[in-house]
Parts: C-alpha cells; structure tokens; sequence
C-alpha cells in the first residue's frame, strides 16, 4: 500500500504543475466532484482576455466578485468600513482585536465573525455604507484587466461571500450586474443580528434570471483558483476561467477615467484603505491626534492672524497661496446699482475651513455665509459666520445687509464634494454685486474627512483637525469682468453663475456637473440635507 501511495506523487505533483501554466487548459482537483463536466471546461484568465466583445456577446457571465474582480483577497478593510462607519470607533477597535483570531479560524466562522462584530444591533433601515461608502474602496481596488473582461458581457451575475447588503451598491451601480450570488443578513425588527441566512445556491439565481434562455444563451464563468465554486453554476457553465493569484499581483488598477460612471458622490470618514496595519496606525495615531486637535484649536481661536500660519503651519496643516493682481475691486460705475460697499468672493466648497483659508488668504477679515453648519461648529469659527435660512427672499435681504457692511465669502455650490468635480451654483450670488471673485480652492487630508452626509455634523470640524497632515491650495482669481456681470454686463444670473462655475474648475482641473446639494444627500443619505 505504501510503495503504490509512493507511486502516485509524480501524477500529483504532475498535475499541479499543470494548475500554474499560463495558457494551457487547466484541471483544478476539485473538476473531478463533477463527473458531468466536459473535458476542457476548466482554461486559463488569459485565454478570455483575447477574446473580443463580439465573440462573447451572446454569452452570459458567472463570475466571482473576491476572486476575479478584486486585486486584493483580504475582507478585512470592506468590514473595517462597515464597522468603523456604521458601528463607530468602538466596534472598529474590537473588529481590530478581534481579526487576528480571525485569521487563525475557518474562512467561513471568520467570515461569520467579522459579519457578527459589524452588523449585530446596526439599523437596516439606516445602513448606507454599502451605497454612500464601499463603492469608492471596492472601485480603487478592481483590476483594470479583469474590468475588462467583466465589461464585455451584456448579462452579468456576480457571486460573492460577502453579505449581498455590502456589494449591492457597488456592483448594482457601477457593474451593471443583472443579479447578485450573496448572503443576506437576518433582520429582527428591522434591526440585523449579525447572522447570515443560508446560501442561495446560484442554480436558483440563474433560474430566475436566464430562465429558459440559458438553452440558446451559453454561460462562461470566472473564477479564482483559491475559490471554492457553487457546483450548481458550474453546471451551467460552458466553460470556466481560473484566474491565479500571480495574475492578480499584475494586475493594474481600474483607472479613474474607466470607471463605468464618474465617482462624485461618497460618503464616511476615513480616507485611506484600512488594512490591518493602516488600521494599525490609526489607532496608534489617535492618542496624538486628540491632543494636536486641542492644539490647533486653541491656536485657530485665541491667537493672532500673524502668529497661526506659522503654528498652524508646524503642527502639519500647511497651505498654498495664489493671488493675482486684482484690479480695482471697487468700481463705482459698476456699484452704482447696488450701492454696495462690500466685495463678494466665490468660491467652491471643499471642507469646513475654506471661508477660514480665505480669509488668512487675502490677511482681511471676512464674513462667511453658511447654510447648515452646526452650533458647536459655529462656535468654534475664528471668523464670523452669518446663517441663511435657505429662503430665496429671505436670504438675498440678508446678504446685501451684510454686504452692504464687510466683505462676504460665499459656496454657491451649498454642500461640499471631496472628488474633483464641482456641483451646480446657486445664481443666488451674482443678483447681488457685480464686485464678484471667484476664489479656487483644493484641499487634500490624509487619514479623515472632516465633512460628512449622514454623520454627526458636530464631529466635522473634530475629524478635520485630528488628521496628521493637511494641505490646502487657494488661486484668487481675477475679479468678474464687467461684461460678465448682471449689472453692467446685463447677463442673466444662470449666465453668471456658470461663468464663475467654469473659472473656477479650470483654475482646479476639475469637471464641472449640474448636481446639487439636494442630489447628494438623496444619494448619500436618503433624505433632502434639511437639518
């Protein structure tokens, strides 16, 4: 018995060798558990890859989302943002003392784990991470080459181990996807309880969406070799592709401008992809952070104009200034009208401190016109900031009283937006002076965001001022020529407010969109932004 078991291992590893050639048909251990499979059923990625869109497109796609889509294999970080979004700081840190038992146990009590830790007691009514969150990481995490494929079929069925609840979005939205091989949590009066129901095996699923089509429709699959397959679609399957994880570390990523749409809106707190040891470092990070905000905060509030840049500047939040020369800002031909004395600066909204770099900008004190900041925030402001009531009359008096008194410093966009795209403006402004410059303004953090959609709006400024580094770059630039303004230039305040829109984008680089405020938080929170 032994001498006949000693026999057997150049046949085995004889045919695990034939698992890593690259561009031969590949026959993984487990294709003999389905003695129905056809012989060659199981070929290399790189084989679909020539393949063009017209000899697949009568071909409907089975492919596993972890395994063939996404470079990474790690959960984790999908789960941290469930966790540390959803759940808070505290369930994030004990998914974080929890992973590396995780790690020790069965992929599928890991999985049952990890999916406990995040969802038990969360909401399901106000879940949002898996629309407002997850699409951007799972976006910065897809291969372009297995992106390319996917996007080559017309019908598309995507299998995961991941609740449906954390794809849906991603694949629904981006993919195109015509239906989702996932788990679904169990709810228990509208709260989940952090426990999956059973599978639902892809046979069902492709029932319900190929239906009597499959007979005339072939259905090709993609798979990772690391994979376990559902051996109900693999009956389906006219032939299936294996993708090796050497493949996958060549992978490049999906590009921005591939994205099957723009990225414009998202939503959640942490900048970075938290791996176990970005996560690491968050942690550790934080003690620090707490105090420096202290810092900062203090600094910001009781010291000086001249004294704040170079502290400001030396705890790490440093900036960059472009002003050109203005000509007079004060022309009493064009304020005759208005009989303003006052210059209105425009600019796009980024976070919290734009009116704030402004100011330090132009070394002048402004008034800041917000719409939905919170008290505390208000509170903590160095410079003063008046509240519109969001009533178009209401709000129009009250800027020209302002104006008619200081300078003032506006965001028509309403809301801000983190990617580089600029939302649609309020024409509001440009009825009020024809003294307008638009201001262009960037600013890049690098572990939080200090704004959010559906968080506490009274933790903005708090996450903005714990992050380890910030920049912020500000253009002033040249004041609206006069044939360009409502007044003088007799254009219409739609005309103006683009004309603004548009300097403004090509001074940044970025693209210029008709959404608006009330577009994002439909999108991100569910609801219209009315605090």
């Amino acid at each position: 018995m032994a001498r006949e078991l000693f026999n057997l291992k150049p046949l085995f590893f004889k045919s695990k060798s034939l698992l890593t050639r690259r561009g031969s048909q590949l026959c993984p251990p487990w294709k003999f558990n389905n003695a129905n499979a056809p012989r060659g059923k199981f070929q290399s990625f790189s084989s679909l890859s020539s393949q063009t869109p017209e000899e697949v497109s009568n071909h409907a796609l089975v492919f596993h989302v972890e395994g063939t889509l996404l470079k990474s294999s790690s959960l984790f970080p999908y789960f941290m943002l469930v966790a540390f979004e959803a759940g808070g700081l505290l369930r994030a840190l004990i998914l974080f003392l929890l992973y590396p038992f995780v790690c020790l146990a069965s992929e599928e009590f890991g999985l049952k784990l990890m999916v406990f830790v995040c969802f038990f007691a969360i909401k399901r009514k106000t879940f949002r991470p898996g629309r407002a969150v997850l699409p951007k990481f799972f976006l910065e995490d897809v291969g372009n080459e297995s992106f390319e494929v996917v996007m080559k079929f017309s019908r598309k069925v995507g299998v995961t181990n991941l609740p449906r609840v954390m794809v849906e979005g991603f694949l629904m939205d981006y993919l195109g996807v015509d239906a989702i091989v996932g788990r679904e949590l169990k709810v228990v009066c509208g709260y989940f309880v952090g426990l999956m129901e059973e599978k639902k095996t892809g046979d069902m699923v492709l029932n319900e969406i190929l239906g009597e089509e499959k007979v005339d429709s072939p259905i090709i699959g993609i798979n990772s070799l690391n994979k376990s397959i559902d051996q109900h679609v693999l009956s389906h399957c006219k032939v299936v592709y294996l993708v090796s994880e050497t493949e996958k570390r060549n992978w490049r990523v999906l590009p921005r401008k591939k994205y099957p749409k723009p990225l414009i809106f998202h939503d959640g707190r942490l900048t970075f992809r938290p791996t176990f040891i970005a996560t690491l470092e968050m942690f550790s990070w934080l003690p620090f952070g707490f105090f420096l905000f202290i810092i900062r905060l203090i600094v910001a509030l009781f010291l000086p104009h001249k004294l704040q840049v170079p502290i400001l500047s030396f705890t790490g939040m440093t900036g960059t200034c472009h002003k050109l020369r203005q000509n007079s800002l004060h022309n009493p031909k064009i304020n005759a009208k208005k009989k303003l004395e006052g210059t209105l600066y425009v600019c796009n909204h980024r976070t919290l401190l734009d009116p704030i770099y402004v100011s330090m900008t132009l070394n002048k004190p402004l008034m800041a016109v917000t719409y939905s900041l919170s008290r505390i925030t208000e509170l903590m402001s160095p410079i003063r900031t008046v509240r519109l009531t969001r009533s178009r009359e209401k709000d129009s008096e009250m800027m020209e009283k302002w104006l008619s008194q200081s300078d003032l410093v506006v965001c028509p966009e309403g809301t801000t937006c983190r990617e580089p795209y600029l939302l649609r403006f309020s024409p509001l402004f440009a009825e009020l002076t024809d003294e307008i410059v638009p201001v262009a303004i960037d600013y890049q953090v690098s572990m939080f965001y200090g704004t959010t959609a559906g968080g506490y709006k009274f933790l903005d400024p708090v996450f903005l001022l714990l992050n380890p580094i910030t920049s912020c770059t500000v253009k002033v630039l040249e004041k609206l020529p006069e044939e360009y303004t409502c007044g003088v230039g007799g254009k219409s305040k739609f005309q103006v407010a683009n004309y603004v829109q548009s300097k403004i984008a090509e001074a940044l680089g970025f693209g210029c969109t008709n959404l608006t405020r009330k577009d994002k938080y439909i999108i991100l929170a569910g609801n219209e932004g009315k605090i």
